[in-house]
């Protein structure tokens, strides 16, 4: 690790293989604290390249428990965090419209680290289970059309990193890493990235994969589709920038989508918009959001996955789909 952490700290990249390996050593516990916490700090200076997140990623994938739903065509819905907007969770309201839209949603997640409230944080406080067991994963999205993975449970090669990551309370490049090693290798992927540099990292290894993809990110910052300006979009068949008047919205302010300051807070504001009183901004952008991703899986114009989206949260089967999750927990 002396070695790789010098050539690092002189600015010298290492390869897909010397990064694979790093993460290998560090999953059989053979780093100190330290060590692992100076490896990750040096990403916080310095810009990760394709190569060494491509080893991250592979031996991320290659290290964690697998799960097999491949005969449910699912999508991933998540954002990579670490945009330090602390907006309410967008992307798991999403996933649940989606679910209702009839989409199969493996839903990837964890709890907040650079944010008050993760996916796993909300999920947890509704009582949802977190399992790795296949078959009540298959009876999720049976009765659901969604799955829960909380990332602990099928990355136990991340135990030594979990807790140096929680103590940092800072981006790092394990933020990148979180939605490119779903354990269900979901064949669609709805993306969001903090910032351009990784959309374009991001969309170079994605061509590499035989995933039905949609990376995006807003222009002012943000991880998803903030409708507080426009997103750029890198799909498998080219690029475009998305305007809030493609989901008939004006430009929404900061404001509009600023979660809650504790856990209680933000699953207040998740279940009052999955119960229909969310504010107006609040459903165009979860709508929004998860208009992308039944149009990534279905193949449907934004303006027709957008009328989808809002009718699964407008008829209650969104909602339905969250309250039997709860149900199947008990």
């Amino acid at each position: 690790m002396k070695q790789i952490l010098n050539r690092l700290i002189n600015h010298e990249n290492i390869s897909t293989e010397e990064a694979k390996q790093v993460l290998v050593n560090i999953s059989k516990g053979d780093y100190n604290q330290s060590q692992i916490a100076a490896f990750l700090t040096v990403y916080l200076m310095r810009s990760i390249t394709v190569e060494e997140l491509q080893g991250f990623r592979e031996a991320l994938l290659e290290l964690c428990i697998p799960v097999n739903v491949s005969d449910y065509n699912t999508i991933d819905l998540c954002g990579t965090g670490g945009d330090g907007k602390n907006t309410f969770n967008i992307s798991t309201l999403a996933s649940f419209i989606t679910a209702g839209a009839g989409v199969n949603v493996t839903k990837h997640g964890n709890y907040g680290v650079s944010s008050v409230s993760g996916s796993s944080n909300v999920m947890a406080f509704f009582g949802i289970k977190f399992s790795q067991d296949e078959a009540f994963l298959k009876t999720c999205l049976d009765k659901a059309n969604i799955c829960v993975l909380h990332a602990p449970l099928f990355h136990p090669a991340m135990k030594h990193v979990a807790p140096i990551r929680r103590e940092l309370g800072v981006k790092t490049f394990f933020n990148m890493l979180g939605p490119m090693v779903n354990p269900a290798f979901p064949k669609n992927q709805l993306v969001g990235v903090f910032n351009l540099e990784l959309l374009r990292l991001y969309s170079y290894l994605y061509q590499k994969t035989d995933k039905n993809y949609c990376i995006v990110h807003a222009i002012d910052g943000y991880d998803e589709v903030s409708l507080t300006g426009n997103t750029k979009v890198v799909k498998n068949n080219g690029e475009t920038i998305l305007t809030p008047s493609h989901f008939n919205s004006e430009a929404l302010k900061p404001t509009d989508v600023y979660g809650g300051n504790s856990i209680e807070s933000s699953a207040k504001i998740f279940n009052d918009i999955l119960s229909g009183k969310g504010t107006e901004a609040q459903n165009k952008v979860v709508c929004a959001n998860a208009a992308l991703a039944i149009s990534t899986v279905k193949n449907t114009s934004i303006a027709d996955s957008y009328l989808m989206a809002q009718e699964s949260l407008k008829s209650g089967r969104a909602k339905a789909s969250f309250n039997t999750l709860i149900q199947l927990s008990q």
